[in-house]
């Protein structure tokens, strides 16, 4: 589980995930389709995933490990770090998780 969340300008954050965590959607969230695209549907609206935000999300199954989860990406685009990668995964996961669409 992350850590504790952050107080900043009176809005709380919440930790970004750790290696260990195994994220997944959210109660209440769930793949759709919109117009032919994929889409998240939450409690408060939807959002469009596409490109490497989609590769992430598709890995998010609960099972899989953060790290699990970059070392996947990492042989898909066999050109980036990995230290890279998991920086970006890490903001991604922290800011899905901020809007409650992710959990880990």
């Amino acid at each position: 589980m992350a850590a504790a969340g952050r107080v900043s300008s009176g809005v709380v954050t919440l930790a970004a995930p750790l290696p260990e965590s195994q994220p997944r959607l959210a109660a209440g969230c769930r793949w759709a389709t919109h117009q032919e695209k994929p889409v998240v549907l939450y409690p408060e609206g939807m959002i469009r995933i596409q490109g490497t935000g989609q590769s992430i999300l598709e890995l998010c199954d609960g099972q899989r490990t953060v790290q699990q989860i970059v070392a996947t990406l990492a042989e898909k685009y066999g050109a980036a770090d990995p230290a890279n990668i998991m920086g970006d995964v890490c903001s991604f996961l922290e800011a899905l998780h901020n809007k409650r669409i992710v959990d880990y």
